[in-house]
């Protein structure tokens, strides 16, 4: 299998990174910690990185200050949620459920869904492409 890599780039210069292997690592805390750290997390609601991209399978680790909203949107697969850190609210049609560490949830594809972090909140959103 032919090794997938994400290049360096303005926002991120500290180099290329294994998106995609035979076997990829992820340190999930040193990529919150790397995400506390940019620009970007110092100068809006939210920051995110992809950690794992195939055509099968593609891994973000988001994170999003309190008060901060992933507004409403639909996703092409089916996802999950899983929170590392803090708490949040995700919300899909009219039915809401309150996430802490250690909680996910998943959802079928194309059904609208927001999330809303009630405190400073770290999670992962893995989508299941067809």
């Amino acid at each position: 299998m032919e090794e997938k890599y994400n290049e360096a780039t303005p926002l991120r210069p500290e180099g290329d990174r294994v998106l995609d292997a035979d076997l990829v690592e992820m340190d999930l805390n040193k990529f919150i910690e790397q995400i506390r750290n940019e620009e970007t997390w110092k100068t809006g609601g939210l920051n995110s990185i992809t950690i794992f991209k195939s055509k099968q399978l593609r891994i973000v680790l988001i994170g999003l200050k309190a008060q901060s909203e992933l507004k409403k949107h639909i996703a092409p697969a089916q996802i999950s949620v899983q929170v590392l850190e803090g708490k949040v609210k995700f919300t899909a049609e009219k039915q809401s459920v309150i996430l802490s560490k250690g909680q996910m949830v998943s959802l079928k594809p194309k059904i609208p869904h927001s999330v809303f972090a009630e405190e400073e909140s770290f999670f992962l959103l893995s989508l299941a492409m067809s």
